[in-house]
């Protein structure tokens, strides 16, 4: 396969470019070389080029997205993860890191980052790259989507996690109540009225069901919330993709549930993440 140079410099490259450019999309560079890349020959490279005019993500196409530096298998139909969701990861990791140094000070049992549960999963791709980053969690995947789990499978499997199928919790096993670490949500946080104005390859091709949060886009928020207290385990976080503009709300509900909140958020990433802590394990809801 010849190098990124090369490609750069093909006749090839400059006409997929030039059509890439001309549907509209904004990377036409990065994604002709990743499609003459991966493309088996001429044929399926004219056949790709073509779906992607149209509109299809580009993900679907070549059968996988990058995220967090790992090649994460993704299916049409299946939500594509998102580089603002790498703050999610890096913040995942960041506490888990520091609770293993923590007891590693405090008790024998150190050798292990405990449970980490990935609800709304998807792909699998959020609790695949904090597996990824601290290597003995015991990871647990869930989405409500048959698509997205038979999708994840694969995924999860690589890092020695499990993938369940259920709404939210019910999907888990009973025997997780009360010893989850670190509780990782990427729950649909876009409001249902602003769903028009989302890019057409995401309005258009991947399913509402992982975009539409409701009249406020915390309809999933509140449910995640409502039931986190039930699964935590001590000193157990709770950490929740959310945007600039709905963060505040998201805090607030976790503030209600007696849960100390904090919001994380990278410019360079255009990612925020809201952050609670069970206090003692089992938060307390405020009266």
């Amino acid at each position: 396969m010849p190098g990124p140079e090369l490609l750069s410099a093909s006749p090839t490259f400059a006409h997929v470019v030039s059509r890439l450019r001309a549907a509209g999309c904004v990377f036409a560079e990065d994604e002709a070389r990743l499609l003459l890349s991966e493309a088996s020959g001429p044929a399926e490279l004219s056949e790709w080029v073509a779906r992607r005019v149209t509109g299809v993500p580009l993900e679907y196409i070549l059968g996988w997205a990058e995220f967090c530096g790992l090649r994460m298998a993704v299916e049409p139909g299946v939500f594509v993860p998102r580089r603002r969701t790498e703050l999610l990861v890096s913040e995942a990791v960041t506490l888990l890191r520091g609770s293993l140094a923590t007891a590693s000070c405090t008790t024998t049992d150190a050798s292990s980052p405990g449970v980490v549960v990935d609800l709304c999963c998807g792909s699998g791709a959020v609790g695949v790259g904090i597996a990824s980053g601290v290597p003995g969690a015991e990871l647990h995947s869930a989405d409500i989507d048959p698509v997205a789990v038979s999708c994840g499978r694969a995924n999860v499997a690589g890092v020695g996690g499990q993938i369940h199928q259920g709404d939210l919790y019910s999907a888990l096993p009973a025997g997780l109540r009360g010893r989850v670490r670190l509780l990782a949500v990427n729950a649909p946080y876009v409001p249902t009225g602003a769903l028009r104005t989302m890019p057409p390859e995401a309005r258009n091709y991947e399913p509402r069901v992982s975009l539409d949060g409701g009249a406020d886009g915390l309809d999933l928020h509140r449910r995640v919330i409502a039931e986190a207290a039930e699964w935590l385990a001590p000193n157990g976080h709770l950490l929740i993709e959310s945007s600039k503009r709905q963060a505040a709300g998201t805090s607030t509900l976790m503030v209600a549930s007696g849960m100390p909140a904090r919001t994380v958020h990278s410019e360079e990433l255009d990612g925020t993440v809201v952050i609670g802590v069970a206090a003692g394990g089992r938060t307390v809801r405020a009266v």
